[in-house]
């Protein structure tokens, strides 16, 4: 076999080997899309810093043709006006290379996204970095200011992206309205995405069915509530469900590491470094049918795991616990009552903490 080939094999073929069987057929990261390839810089982009260039990023995706195709993106900064936002179709390939930045252009809108992903399926993002805008924000409210928004969205792979600095969220997960009926995202793969620095969440995961999050980091969330390096948490009138997060560091986030929220279900959490969060390593409030397992987490401010009110049908075991710290009361000023790592509330139900969970202080 040649080299190339090899390489091929190794890289599309391992980071499925360690993904459950079940969710094989949603891991393949190449999306199906024609074979037209069309530079942004030939529709008038500059990556110059300050020339707006949003604009000659949509003229290049609408050039496509009906089969799709890949819009490449040389090394550059880019600067996208995120209220306008460059809005991707079906079956294409958004491929930055290495030292292309998209940056996001100082607004004051509570909505504004880098790129859109809606109402669309077969979509590949790849490469490069997209930085938001929350150092210059021109504005006081919202949390919605996303690098990259994907809602009603079909068989998306977003991989080797580094995402930071956004006013809301370095990713966001969920579904759009059509017709007055809720259309959940599907078939998502996140890999090999560090999510650094952004201000509300580093990925959200909504109203979607197969959500696979593996090889990724999600590290110093700060700013606005919740920051959460991940935070499963589908608004009203819909579910989360199905949803992997594999292999994946969480750390340094002011929120949970990873918080799974109401109508949160068939989540697992496996294989996760989840360290120094200034909330829960992993906190579950009124969440299904639930795993975490295999993960290593250790000097969480309010204590490993937490499971609240209305969660029901979770496992913990196997996970290496170390150092959590316990939850603390501001009004008596002590810590409370509560094991630091696997705290579990009343008015929950079927939780298993296996006998293979290890404990250090």
């Amino acid at each position: 076999m040649d080299p190339a080939r090899r390489r091929l094999l190794r890289n599309c073929v391992l980071p499925l080997l360690a993904l459950p069987l079940a969710g094989l057929a949603a891991d393949a990261t190449v999306r199906a899309r024609g074979s037209a390839r069309i530079d942004v810089r030939a529709h008038g982009a500059l990556g110059n810093g300050s020339r707006d260039d949003t604009l000659a990023f949509q003229s290049a995706i609408d050039a496509l043709p009906a089969s799709g195709g890949t819009v490449a993106v040389p090394p550059g900064d880019y600067l996208i006006d995120p209220v306008r936002s460059v809005r991707l179709r079906s079956r294409m390939h958004l491929q930055l290379a290495p030292g292309a930045r998209l940056m996001a252009k100082a607004n004051a809108a509570e909505r504004a996204y880098v790129l859109t992903v809606q109402d669309v399926s077969d979509v590949e993002i790849s490469g490069g970095r997209i930085i938001g805008e929350r150092d210059s924000h021109l504005g006081t409210s919202g949390e919605w200011g996303h690098g990259i928004m994907i809602r009603g969205a079909s068989k998306v792979t977003v991989h080797d992206l580094h995402v930071s600095h956004c006013w809301g969220d370095g990713i966001s997960i969920g579904g759009s309205k059509t017709g007055g009926s809720i259309v959940p995202s599907r078939d998502i793969v996140i890999v090999r995405v560090q999510c650094v620095g952004n201000r509300r969440q580093g990925l959200t995961i909504g109203r979607s069915r197969q959500v696979r999050v593996y090889d990724s980091s999600f590290t110093d969330t700060a700013g606005t509530l919740p920051g959460c390096g991940i935070d499963v948490e589908p608004d009203a009138g819909d579910i989360a469900s199905d949803v992997v997060i594999a292999n994946c560091l969480v750390t340094r986030n002011q929120g949970a590491g990873i918080q799974l929220y109401k109508r949160a279900s068939n989540v697992t959490i496996r294989d996760c470094t989840i360290e120094a969060n200034r909330g829960h390593g992993v906190l579950a409030i009124a969440a299904e049918d639930c795993v975490i397992t295999g993960n290593h987490i250790r000097q969480n401010g309010l204590g490993g795991v937490g499971l609240r009110p209305g969660t029901r049908n979770v496992s913990v075991n196997g996970n290496d616990f170390a150092r959590n710290g316990p939850a603390y009361s501001k009004k008596a000023n002590k810590p409370l009552a509560r094991n630091r790592h696997v705290s579990i509330a009343e008015k929950t139900q079927s939780i298993r903490v296996g006998d293979d969970n290890r404990y250090s202080n």
